[in-house]
């Protein structure tokens, strides 16, 4: 089972899904606010057992959301994102080398995340102005 790590960046509040052995498996975007950081933890949740749209073959069939879409970055790199129901990227890997290793990453967000807890400050600081240029 795996943890939803809620912390304050630079521009704003993002979460870390963490493995049992607290390696980041899946991250997210930057969020305002802590409450819609929350709500896009419960999406991957809720979502984490979504098929996968291999983009990296030929003529791939292409899924309905909520989805994971594996594919290769600009520069040849493999990644994940997971997009909920309404199409909206909830979740997104690290670069891999090996589209393998990329699938490995995607099985473990599958098994960890349904049951994971959410870890959240009770409050979150706004950042000053001065503090985020």
């Amino acid at each position: 089972m795996g943890k939803f790590i809620i912390r304050q960046t630079e521009t704003g509040i993002k979460f870390d899904l963490k493995n049992d052995a607290g390696d980041v498996i899946a991250t997210s975007q930057v969020y305002k606010s802590l409450s819609a950081c929350k709500r896009g933890a419960e999406s991957v949740q809720k979502n984490a057992l979504a098929e996968i749209e291999d983009q990296t073959v030929e003529n791939f069939a292409v899924l309905t959301h909520p989805k994971y879409e594996v594919y290769k970055d600009a520069k040849g790199d493999y990644r994940f994102r997971l997009k909920a129901p309404n199409g909206q990227i909830v979740a997104i890997s690290g670069a891999f080398k090996e589209v393998g290793s990329c699938m490995e990453q995607v099985a473990a967000v599958r098994a960890g995340a349904p049951d994971a807890q959410i870890e959240a400050p009770e409050k979150i600081v706004p950042l000053k102005k001065a503090e985020v240029e």
